[in-house]
């Protein structure tokens, strides 16, 4: 018996990962493979049991994890972000919010026939957005402007607040009478926006204080924070059930904007917890579905979900939008951000549970709408949003703009060049001359450290898709490069070749994961380029032709000409180390050398 459950425990993680790693490979949707591989594990191949395997327990850590996550968005959230958009975002979070949960209310009740109460309950449930869905959407189209941080708060923010309304409804179904659970919930709302907010701030404070002082080795800062996090989600949800969700987002929220301590550290572990912890609840919550629940779907759910996408998201935007400065591209974008995740089948789970075990069957329907809900919309709105937000100008399909670390002289006389081919240059660096001097010269600049917490929320990243740091110091590079690597991926990370240390190979110096691509050729360290820029060389262009060859181009030169990059059809192609691109007929090279 004891072998039949380990086999399980194994095969959820097994399974979520494997869900994750093809979902990565194929780049889609994880939450779509997350789905089929439960589904497949649970009711159709029986080799899960989530009932059997956890018992009462199941629903005790899916509410801690549901809490994590929350922290984790909380976490993501700056609040000088709301400076462009607190308007808009409060809109969302009131007038969105209500107006979809009366619009599904209403087609619930009217096209599926669910109830009033049900109705209600199935209302409040698809309030929330799916942040853990929405996240993945927003790293992969790279909307510029405001619409992600817009979209980003929505998502993140109408989590606490759908639980709230769905505990409203929920005691309506158990006590009976709308009216009087009103009253009752009414005074339990303002109950628990009052406790999470003091428990939460207490707690991100409390943190703060003790990490500040050094009481809190290094080693468990990390599992430190997660004992705050479940104290805060319990204490608070002990003194008013469903409120520790919004003390845990709002402790997110205080930690990510204090300034005493640094949480990147706190954040990575809280990202990789996520990621396992979604996993493993998708495949939990998908497991437990039973091929019944889905032998009466028929057209009035494709109606639903027709209402649902077609026409209750959009009149939510636009009455959020009654009296901000949206635009009507900025309107269709955030349109198409309404996907369900993890948020909205871990509350269907436990209502339809605690229904059930009140004696009230009509409960169970919730759980497969809401996962039918979350495979839809998810589906929908992946397919749809990359396509139409390059329509919009919103995104771009290769982002071809560069970062560039250090402003120093001949990093700007690269970034003129770049400019000059079409590109977009951000110059980076933390030394108020350079900073100066490139602005004269009519650069766009960033003046701070580049290994500074949360740079990448403060730096414009609308059509970056490459970093190529170019400072004298080779740790700061390595860094800088490890830190865009996430963000930018692998090959679009370049850097200066460090210094060979004496008797050693370049590569000595860091291994190949924690730094960037060597940017132009081995060895050419900052001190070999200074001294070839201050040679007397300079930035020269050939447009290829059919019968060029990269031998005999270096050769008339003496073999002392640099390639840097080559321009194909408004692509950027950075010259590396490890694998130089191959000019072709009708490229554009940037090269290196002194005037003939």
């Amino acid at each position: 018996m004891e072998e039949h459950y380990l086999i399980q425990l194994a095969g959820i993680v097994i399974i979520g990962t494997a869900a994750q790693w093809l979902a990565m490979r194929l780049k889609l949707p994880s939450i779509l493979f997350l789905l089929a591989f439960g589904f497949l594990a649970g009711p159709v191949l029986h080799l899960i049991h989530p009932d059997e395997l956890f018992g009462h327990l199941l629903f005790p850590v899916i509410s801690l994890s549901v809490a994590i996550i929350l922290f984790e968005g909380g976490m993501d959230l700056r609040l000088e972000e709301l400076k462009d958009i607190g308007r808009i975002v409060a809109h969302f979070i009131t007038i969105g919010v209500v107006t979809t949960w009366v619009m599904v209310a209403l087609a619930a009740y009217f096209i599926l026939d669910l109830g009033l109460t049900l109705s209600i309950l199935f209302g409040a449930i698809l309030v929330v957005t799916g942040p853990t869905v929405v996240g993945p959407l927003l790293r992969h189209v790279r909307p510029s402007g405001r619409v992600k941080n817009m979209v980003k708060w929505e998502g993140i923010m109408n989590d606490p607040v759908g639980v709230l309304l769905a505990v409203l409804a929920f005691e309506s179904i158990m006590v009976g009478d709308i009216n009087a659970a009103w009253t009752i919930v009414a005074a339990g709302i303002l109950k628990t926006i009052f406790l999470s907010a003091v428990i939460g701030v207490a707690s991100a404070y409390l943190l703060t204080f003790l990490l500040s002082r050094y009481w809190i080795p290094d080693v468990l800062h990390q599992v430190v924070t997660l004992m705050f996090i479940f104290f805060a989600f319990v204490v608070s949800d002990l003194l008013q059930g469903e409120s520790g969700l919004l003390a845990v987002t709002l402790m997110g929220i205080i930690m990510a904007n204090q300034d005493k301590v640094a949480v990147k550290h706190i954040l990575e572990f809280k990202e990789i917890l996520r990621t396992l912890i979604i996993s493993i609840l998708f495949i939990i919550l998908s497991a437990r579905l039973k091929l019944s629940d889905f032998a009466d779907i028929n057209g009035t759910h494709v109606l639903f979900l027709l209402v649902l996408i077609v026409i209750i998201r959009p009149v939510s935007v636009l009455l959020s939008s009654i009296g901000t400065n949206l635009n009507w591209k900025e309107k269709i974008f955030v349109s198409l951000m309404a996907p369900r995740g993890i948020v909205a089948a871990a509350m269907a789970s436990i209502f339809a549970f605690e229904l059930a075990s009140a004696g009230r069957q009509q409960g169970v329907v919730l759980m497969p709408l809401t996962f039918l809900v979350i495979a839809v919309t998810v589906t929908f709105y992946s397919l749809m949003i990359t396509p139409v937000s390059r329509w919009l100008g919103i995104s771009k399909r290769n982002p071809q703009g560069v970062i560039i670390v250090g402003a120093h002289d001949w990093a700007r006389l690269i970034g003129q060049k770049l400019v000059a081919l079409g590109f977009k240059v951000l110059m980076v660096d933390s030394n108020r001359g350079n900073i100066r001097q490139s602005l004269k010269e009519g650069l766009q600049t960033y003046m701070g450290n580049i290994l500074q917490e949360n740079i990448e929320d403060r730096l414009n990243l609308d059509e970056v898709g490459r970093i190529m740091c170019l400072t004298s110091n080779d740790e700061a590079n390595a860094l800088a490069s490890l830190h865009f690597q996430d963000l930018l991926g692998t090959a679009n990370v370049f850097q200066l070749s460090p210094e060979p240390a004496e008797g050693k190979n370049i590569q000595a110096h860091s291994p190949k994961h924690m730094r960037g691509r060597h940017l132009f050729g081995r060895g050419l360290d900052f001190q070999r380029l200074t001294a070839i820029f201050e040679s007397g060389v300079e930035l020269c262009e050939l447009t290829v032709g059919e019968d060029f060859e990269m031998e005999r181009f270096l050769s008339s030169y003496d073999g002392k000409a640099i390639p840097l990059f080559l321009v194909d059809d408004s692509k950027l192609r950075i010259f590396a180390a490890d694998d130089p691109p191959e000019p072709q007929s009708g490229h554009v090279l940037v090269y290196l050398a002194k005037p003939a």
